[in-house]
């Protein structure tokens, strides 16, 4: 496992995680974009094209991945709710990141995005019940996979790209 790319470790679901386990992890969600906000704060804009690696996305479009990433994420929890285990689409993720609304949409745009989107989604786990948690989805990437594992890897994803962003900005510091 390359720990430039995978600064916190691959993703490890819990099978059947708790109730405690999961209301901690709907606990983190409201954090993220606070946090990612933080971090780019004393930022100058050409800061932002800084790469956490030699030939990684720069912190705009980490930025800008996550809130494709999390609109995708939350539009599949909803179908997995709201039709039976649904085949879910995926997208070319590095195609996305080349195209020009990364380059060229301030980051603000995706950062108020994300707290909105996560706003919704946090009123949407809010009222679901163990076994909603249970219901599944079919991906590309994972195969079948329950909403409790959906919700710890959307968790996960956040904080993957958020170390990335860190290590972006003390590798500026280095250069």
């Amino acid at each position: 496992m390359d720990s430039s790319r995978y600064p916190i470790g691959s993703f490890e679901p819990i099978a059947e995680p708790t109730v405690q386990e999961r209301k901690l992890l709907i606990e983190q969600i409201p954090a993220i974009t606070q946090h990612l906000r933080q971090i780019i704060l004393s930022l100058r804009p050409d800061d932002l094209e800084c790469s956490y690696r030699d030939g990684g996305w720069s912190i705009q479009q980490i930025v800008h991945h996550l809130a494709d990433n999390d609109m995708n994420a939350y539009l599949r929890f909803k179908r997995a709710l709201t039709e039976d285990e649904p085949k879910t689409s995926s997208y070319r993720e590095d195609l996305w990141a080349a195209l020009s609304d990364y380059r060229e949409v301030p980051i603000e745009n995706s950062l108020t995005l994300l707290e909105t989107l996560h706003f919704r989604f946090l009123m949407l786990l809010k009222d679901m019940t163990p076994e909603m948690f249970r219901r599944t989805m079919s991906t590309q990437a994972l195969g079948v996979i329950t909403l409790d594992v959906a919700l710890q890897r959307f968790v996960w994803h956040n904080h993957h790209h958020i170390a990335q962003v860190i290590s972006a900005v003390k590798r500026k510091g280095d250069m």
